[in-house]
C-alpha cells in the first residue's frame, strides 16, 4: 500500500473516530450497540487503490453507516440528517452527489443487495447456488472490500463472512472451468488462427480477453474475488507474493502482435508456433496455472493447454 493510499484510509477512519463515533454517542447512545460503521463497498478509497488520479470524481472523507431494517425504521432518518450535517461542513463540501449515495446510513440488505443484484438474505445468511452463480467476481469483491470498525451486533459482519468464505465448492469448479475454457480459446486457439489470418485487431481481442481470463483463474485458485477490471492487476501483484506469474502476465499485456512471426506459417491445431513471444508467454502461463490446479488436486498433469483439465475439474458437478 502506496502512503497516499494509507493516508486515505486513514482519515476516513480518523473522521469517524473524531466526529462520527462522539455523534453516535452523544445523539444515539442508546443505539450505538445497534450502529455497524466502516468503509466498504464501490470507490478505490475501499479498495485501498485511491491516488491522485482517481480523486476527480467522487472523493471525500465519509464512512459507511449499517442498520437492520428495523432499526431503519426505528432512528435511522434521524441518523441520516445527523450524519449528513457533519459531511455538508464547510472543509467537506467537495462531498459529491454520488459519493452521498455510496455512504451515510443505510440497510444491510440494501447495501448487499444493491451492490451484489441480487436480493440477499441478510437476515437467514444464506445464499442459493444459484445466486451464487450468476453473481460477478467484482462485485463479490465489492461486498467484502474495506473495513468495518464496529459491529457489535455482528449483523452486517454475519453475510460478509459468508461471502468471505467463497464460492461452495461445486460452484467454484464451474467458475473456474469456465474461465479455462476462455483462456483456451482466447489465446491458446483463436489467437494463432486470426494471426495466421493476419488479423491483428482480433489477434489483440483474443489477447486481451486471455490476460483477463488467467487473472481470473489465478484469483479463483487463491480463492480471492477479483476487484473491477482496472484494479485486477493491481491487486495480482499483492496477492502473488513470490511475483512470478504477475511478471508473466506483464510480460504477455506488453508483448505487441507481430506479423513477421508468422510469415510462411501454416495454422496447425496441434502445433504451436513459438516463434511468436505471445504464444510463448501464454504457454508458460498456462503452465503456472497447471501446476497450481494440481496442487489443489483438481488435475493430475501439468499440460499447459486448459481445455484439456476442464473434465476433471468438474468431477461429478453435473
Amino acid at each position: 500500500m502506496t502512503s497516499a493510499e494509507s493516508d486515505v484510509r486513514a482519515k476516513n477512519r480518523r473522521f469517524y473516530e473524531e466526529r462520527v463515533a462522539p455523534m453516535i454517542n452523544e445523539k444515539f447512545g442508546g443505539y450505538s450497540a445497534r450502529i455497524a460503521v466502516g468503509l466498504s463497498g464501490e470507490g478505490s478509497d475501499c479498495f485501498g487503490f485511491d491516488d491522485e488520479i482517481s480523486r476527480d470524481h467522487d472523493f471525500g472523507t465519509g464512512v459507511c453507516l449499517w442498520l437492520t431494517d428495523e432499526d431503519m425504521a426505528l432512528f435511522g432518518e434521524e441518523l441520516a440528517e445527523a450524519y449528513e450535517k457533519l459531511v455538508s461542513e464547510k472543509d467537506r463540501s467537495f462531498y459529491t452527489e454520488r459519493l452521498r449515495e455510496r455512504r451515510g446510513v443505510m440497510t444491510i440488505h440494501d447495501f448487499y443487495s444493491n451492490i451484489l443484484r441480487i436480493d440477499c438474505d441478510t437476515d437467514g445468511c444464506t445464499m442459493t447456488e444459484q445466486q451464487w452463480l450468476n453473481l460477478d467476481h467484482a462485485c463479490l469483491a465489492t461486498a467484502v472490500n474495506g473495513e468495518v470498525y464496529r459491529d457489535d451486533l455482528s449483523a452486517f459482519t454475519k453475510f460478509r463472512d459468508l461471502l468471505l468464505g467463497y464460492y461452495p465448492d461445486r460452484v467454484w469448479r464451474i467458475r473456474i472451468a469456465e474461465k479455462m475454457h476462455d483462456y483456451s480459446a482466447a489465446l491458446q486457439v483463436n489467437y494463432a488462427r486470426c494471426m495466421t489470418r493476419g488479423d491483428v485487431v482480433a489477434a489483440e481481442l483474443c489477447k486481451a480477453r486471455g490476460l483477463e481470463a488467467a487473472m481470473e483463474l489465478y484469483f479463483l485458485l487463491k480463492r480471492v474475488f477479483p476487484p473491477y477490471y482496472k484494479w485486477t492487476f493491481r491487486e495480482l501483484e499483492k496477492l502473488d507474493d513470490q511475483g512470478e506469474f504477475a511478471e508473466r502476465i506483464r510480460e504477455l499485456a506488453s508483448t505487441p502482435c507481430s506479423l513477421e512471426a508468422w510469415e510462411d506459417t501454416r495454422y496447425h491445431p496441434n502445433r504451436q508456433n513459438l516463434k511468436d513471444r505471445i504464444v510463448c508467454a501464454s504457454e508458460n502461463i498456462g503452465c503456472d496455472l497447471a501446476e497450481m490446479l494440481k496442487l489443489l488436486g483438481l488435475t493430475n498433469n501439468m499440460h499447459p493447454y486448459m481445455e484439456s483439465h476442464v473434465r476433471r475439474v468438474l468431477g461429478n458437478t453435473d
